[in-house]
């Protein structure tokens, strides 16, 4: 429910926010910024938001080149550019091929490799585009009404599924057109809204249309369905694919609406054939969240990413292949007790690439269908965040606490890599990054720890430094090598902090038992391996134990207001974004009831559930006669996950208790903070109340 999801999607969502129409012929370009000269050799907010953000990556049918996009902020727009570039597989200079006011987005090679095809809201509404490769002879390909928001081609080029929202229920207005300016819902049910947005009565359809270099409206093969595919809020086209064939599309739904919706999470994989019309549920009777499927290239097998149990979305993410003749699904990562994601086949059909969490890092792997083994391909301190065959070499995406998203080449035998982009080559040279080093700590029950720690530039180890316990959201969030744009361990080290960031009960990357301990034991072993590491820090000479602060959002968030009331005198400053401050409000009040009927272990009323009565007694609100410490409380109002009057509950408890205490409140931000401006004020306001209680 709250793991840290990936914020390319997010992103993606807020570009189509910005996108403006073009009228043909304008000559206005993106922005496309030149290369700051930085006055110092620290980060700043305002050179954490000048960095170029790489996505979408693609290689060309014919492997001769790639394809990405760049995201630059404009900050005194508080607006979002995107533009698509290209670069030889072999390397050299990238080219800018579009420059526009597009906001290109879903770039993608058209299986003869003679287009490159992207949507765009050039015309007015978002709509599919093509264009040659070199960024020319840009077309308007789709005409539906309302637009679109997403399209693949079929393998053969014959056909094109696009994505869809469809209007299936009735708003007041159409209940009573008599009242056409009443202000108001009529709700029978729960999930009236997710993450950040009321349902607006639609939901989102596939559908599959000839492809003849016009695209009109296509068949619903979901007609009349109140279900989405792909799913909201995080789903897109990776959830939706075509068979080797052309004649079949997968895709990922949970067929559920309501409170049935609401307390499951058990999505399925439906195979629609285009010939037929019909659809079955290709993995009916498997109860968790089955997803992403991937045909292999020779057409013999589908794999997708699986979870054994309904209810529960941190679940093992199992590595599943069906024999598509026979029918026979097995899952390939049974002895591997770490999660399987964004899966790749070879050309050969014989071998998956994908990327797992081991002892906080994301590496490739690689399954081998004859003999299911698993073999890790990459080692270091990084995050690879996809691997995809081409030639015989893999095009990864690749991050680490020092360095945003580039593409580099990785050699599938020894796993060295070589950078293909240097997007940010620039603003990174004139920076100075603090050392980012892996400790092991022995916990309170005698387990081994690892706890990444993350000291100042030009860090002198005869000083004593301010130290903040950064508290990992989730709950089951990985603390792996992430580049945040906005938990920045790097922008935190510039301010003369060290960071110390552990891998406590409850994270991926350390075998499945150490992730699910953290299930309705919020107050528990999670918590002391928290203070361990920051308990184990502070003996360090270079620490000053009497400034500690502790931070954190969402799981995070709640680890800090549970800590206020529970710390002992460790910490002088606390800052909690959207953290769970009360928990049988947030029962009641969150979206995803699977969540909290998982890890709470069931409803406050149930008082005969020991399991669940235990977990109400790790409720923060319960132990505010404790708190005495300065405390930051941040919110987004459109946060549904986190409701909005967590957080102003734990500030007014503040406020009432006496506590020095400030709210940063964000009207328009969700769970996350995405808008440029805010970013930059969201840092600020960080670090001057870090600053003024712990300098």
């Amino acid at each position: 429910m709250m793991r840290t999801i990936a914020t390319i999607f997010m992103l993606a969502l807020l570009l189509y926010s910005c996108q403006q129409k073009q009228q043909p012929g304008e000559s206005a370009k993106n922005f496309v910024p030149e290369t700051p000269v930085l006055q110092s050799d620290r980060m700043t907010p305002e050179v954490l938001w000048s960095f170029g953000r790489l996505g979408g990556a693609q290689a060309s049918p014919d492997g001769k080149t790639v394809l990405y996009t760049v995201t630059y902020y404009k900050i005194d727009e508080n607006k979002a550019y995107r533009d698509v570039y290209t670069i030889p597989v072999t390397g050299g200079e990238a080219k800018n091929i579009t420059n526009s006011l597009g906001n290109e987005s879903n770039v993608v090679w058209r299986p003869d490799g003679k287009k490159i095809a992207y949507l765009s809201g050039a015309s007015g509404s978002v709509q599919m585009w093509e264009m040659n490769p070199d960024g020319s002879g840009a077309k308007q390909i789709s005409d539906i009404e309302g637009g679109i928001f997403g399209f693949q081609y079929s393998p053969d080029q014959s056909k094109i599924y696009y994505l869809k929202n469809v209007k299936l229920d009735q708003s007041v207005q159409d209940l009573f057109p008599d009242l056409p300016k009443a202000n108001a819902r009529i709700e029978t049910d729960i999930m009236y809204r997710h993450w950040d947005t009321w349902h607006d009565y639609t939901y989102q359809h596939v559908f599959v249309a000839d492809y003849s270099g016009k695209i009109k409206e296509g068949k619903d093969i979901m007609e009349g369905e109140r279900f989405d595919a792909p799913m909201k809020p995080f789903g897109g086209t990776e959830q939706v694919v075509w068979s080797a064939d052309s004649k079949t599309i997968a895709y990922t739904c949970k067929k559920k609406v309501g409170k049935e919706y609401a307390l499951s999470t058990n999505s399925d994989i439906y195979l629609y054939n285009t010939e037929t019309g019909k659809t079955i549920n290709f993995t009916s009777g498997m109860m968790g969240y089955d997803q992403n499927p991937v045909f292999s290239p020779d057409g013999k097998y589908m794999a997708w990413e699986s979870m054994e149990r309904d209810g529960y979305e941190a679940d093992k993410v199992r590595l599943f292949i069906a024999d598509l003749e026979t029918g026979e699904k097995k899952d390939y990562s049974e002895h591997f007790d770490h999660n399987a994601a964004g899966l790749n086949w070879s050309a050969d059909s014989k071998s998956i690439y994908f990327i797992s969490d081991i002892h906080a890092t994301e590496e490739i792997y690689r399954l081998d269908l004859a003999d299911g083994s698993i073999a890790r391909i990459t080692d270091g301190v990084h995050d690879y965040h996809s691997a995809t065959p081409v030639g015989d070499k893999l095009l990864a995406e690749k991050v680490s606490m020092s360095q945003p998203a580039e593409l580099y080449w990785v050699d599938p035998v020894t796993g060295k890599d070589e950078a293909l982009t240097t997007v940010n080559k620039g603003i990174l040279d004139q920076l100075t990054m603090g050392k980012v080093e892996k400790r092991w700590m022995e916990t309170t029950d005698g387990k081994q720890m690892a706890v990444w720690v993350i000291y100042p530039p030009h860090f002198d180890p005869a000083k004593k430094y301010p130290t903040l316990l950064y508290n990992q959201g989730g709950p089951q969030g990985t603390v792996s090598q992430f580049w945040s744009y906005r938990w920045n361990f790097q922008m935190m080290a510039a301010n003369d902090y060290i960071i110390v960031a552990p891998n406590r009960r409850g994270l991926p990357g350390f075998g499945q038992e150490w992730n699910e301990q953290i299930s309705k034991d919020y107050g528990g072993q999670n918590i002391e391996d928290l203070l361990t590491a920051i308990d184990v820090m502070a003996k360090e000479p270079y620490v000053d134990e009497t400034h500690l602060g502790a931070v954190g959002a969402s799981y995070g968030g709640f680890s800090v207001l549970y800590l206020a009331g529970h710390h002992e005198g460790r910490f002088k400053a606390f800052i909690a974004h959207d953290g769970i401050f009360n928990f049988e409000h947030m029962y009641t009040s969150t979206e995803e009831m699977w969540f909290v009927n998982w890890d709470y272990g069931g409803a406050y009323w149930d008082k005969t559930n020991a399991a669940a009565q235990r977990s109400y007694t790790f409720s923060p609100h319960k132990y505010v006669q404790n708190w005495d410490t300065p405390i930051l409380i941040v919110q987004g109002e459109k946060d549904y996950r986190v409701p909005a009057e967590q957080g102003m509950a734990a500030f007014n408890a503040a406020v009432l208790r006496g506590v020095p205490a400030e709210m940063l409140y964000f009207p328009e931000e969700n769970h996350w903070v995405l808008q440029p401006q805010n970013g930059i004020l969201w840092q600020r306001v960080f670090f001057n109340w870090l600053d003024k209680y712990l300098k």
